[in-house]
C-alpha cells in the first residue's frame, strides 16, 4: 500500500525538506522530472505525495548529478 503525504507531513516525517524547498520542487515539477516520476497527485488545490516514489526520485536526481560532476 502507498503511503500518501501532504507537503506538510512529509515536512514534519522528514524535516530535512524544508516548505520553500518543497515549493520548489512542486513549482518546477514539469522540468525537474518530478511530474514524470508519478509521486505528486494533485486533486483541486490540494497536492498529495506518494513518500516511496518522491524517494526514488530524489535519488535518480542525486545520481544523475554526482555522474555530471564526475
Amino acid at each position: 500500500m502507498s503511503s500518501y503525504l501532504t507537503i506538510q507531513q512529509l515536512i514534519e516525517k522528514h524535516p530535512c525538506f524544508t516548505k520553500g524547498g518543497m515549493r520548489y520542487y512542486l513549482f518546477n515539477s514539469k522540468f525537474n522530472g518530478l511530474d514524470d516520476s508519478q509521486a505528486i497527485i494533485r486533486i483541486g488545490r490540494k497536492i498529495l505525495i506518494e513518500e516511496e516514489r518522491f524517494f526514488e526520485w530524489i535519488n535518480k536526481i542525486n545520481n544523475r548529478n554526482y555522474k555530471m560532476e564526475a
